[in-house]
Parts: C-alpha cells; sequence; structure tokens
C-alpha cells in the first residue's frame, strides 16, 4: 500500500532596485508540522540589463539550494537520533 504525502514550498521574492538585488526565502511546511527555511540573493552587475527575472531565478536556486541543505541536515540529525537496531 502506498502512502501519498503533500509537501509545500512557499517562495517569497523582494527586489530592491536601490541596490541592485534580489532577495528569496524558501519555506517548507510538512503536515507533520516540519518547518525549514533556506535564503538565497542575487545582485546584478552595473553593466548588466535591466532583466529582474534573472535576479529572481538565482535568488530562488540559491535558497532553494539552501533549503535542501538545511532538509538534508534534519534528516541527517532524524537517522542518528533513531539508529538501526541490530
Amino acid at each position: 500500500m502506498s502512502t501519498a504525502k503533500h509537501w509545500t514550498i512557499d517562495v517569497f521574492i523582494d527586489e530592491y532596485e536601490g541596490s541592485r538585488s534580489t532577495r528569496a526565502d524558501a519555506r517548507l511546511h510538512v503536515a507533520d508540522g516540519l518547518q525549514l527555511q533556506g535564503s538565497g540573493a542575487a545582485r546584478r552587475n552595473p553593466v548588466d540589463g535591466d532583466i529582474p527575472m534573472i535576479g529572481d531565478e538565482l535568488a530562488v536556486a540559491r535558497a532553494l539550494f539552501d533549503l535542501a541543505h538545511h532538509l538534508l541536515e534534519a534528516a541527517a540529525s532524524e537517522v542518528e537520533r533513531h539508529p538501526a537496531t541490530a
């Protein structure tokens, strides 16, 4: 028998025109109460064109990467707390 689960990741993006930067936060919500957050940022080089979507993509990718790192740490911690029994 299989069990379907649903996890939600909310991504919040803030663009800062004055500093030509973008910040993203990725928040994972799991039904059992687990909540993790990752963050990422991107800055536009002054010589680059004004294409905000690129900054959004970079910041979000970095936030998701950071979130994945935190999720791996949480899983490793759980494995350490519940060692396999021989």
